[in-house]
């Protein structure tokens, strides 16, 4: 006998969260309610989840509103940074995403600096384009100056 249930979690081979499949009793009833991978696909079940549903997309959106915002005032600026540095251009120590993170917070932007994409830290003057990935979807290109002090 087959039962309906809502996943809770991605569970291989079966689906993804939030799909309504059909398994065994068994397989629901001793496996997945008892890891709470799944809940029972009823009425009022399904209307919890549907406005779980919705809440987390509207979440969901407005973080990504506030993340374009971010973008627009980050692409914006250019940001100088001053190092000590040697005859030819070579700096002394490097400018790494710990120090892009302290000079984006000096200028009112409080972003992460796991978020400062920095393949290597910068050890010479001059132009850089540092990648800055605010949320999943959306990416930054912050102008970086370094110069000497």
């Amino acid at each position: 006998m087959n039962v309906q249930v809502i996943l809770s979690e991605d569970v291989p081979n079966l689906g993804r969260t939030g799909d309504v499949v059909k398994v065994r009793a068994g397989y629901a009833r001793n496996f997945l309610l008892p890891r709470h991978l799944a809940v029972e696909a009823n009425q009022k079940n399904l209307r919890e989840f549907e406005h779980h549903k919705r809440m987390a997309m509207l979440k969901r959106e407005r973080q990504k509103n506030q993340a374009v915002a971010l973008k627009e005032k980050v692409e914006a600026l250019t940001l100088v940074i001053k190092a000590r540095a040697g005859e030819e251009g070579k700096l002394f120590g490097s400018v790494t995403n710990i120090d892009i993170e302290r000079a984006l917070r000096e200028h009112g932007l409080d972003i992460e600096r796991r978020k400062i994409h920095l393949p290597e830290p910068l050890k010479q003057l001059g132009d850089f384009s540092v990648p800055i990935r605010l949320e999943a979807e959306v990416e930054a290109s912050l102008k970086l100056q370094v110069a000497p002090e």
